[in-house]
């Protein structure tokens, strides 16, 4: 996939390592998808929301 996500501790955009996809809970109950992975860097833990399907 090779998503972009903003690593705080280098406070710079790169892309998200060993991604995998998650549920994360949403307002009113419903399941919002998002991502996880660490930075390729520093190896701090990176997240990024994702758009509905």
């Amino acid at each position: 996939m090779a998503t972009e996500g903003y690593c705080v501790k280098c406070k710079a955009k790169r892309e998200i390592q060993g991604e995998k996809e998650v549920p994360m809970k949403g307002k009113g109950g419903k399941t919002r998808r998002a991502l996880t992975g660490t930075c390729p860097k520093c190896g701090t833990k990176m997240f990024r929301i994702l758009g509905s399907k």
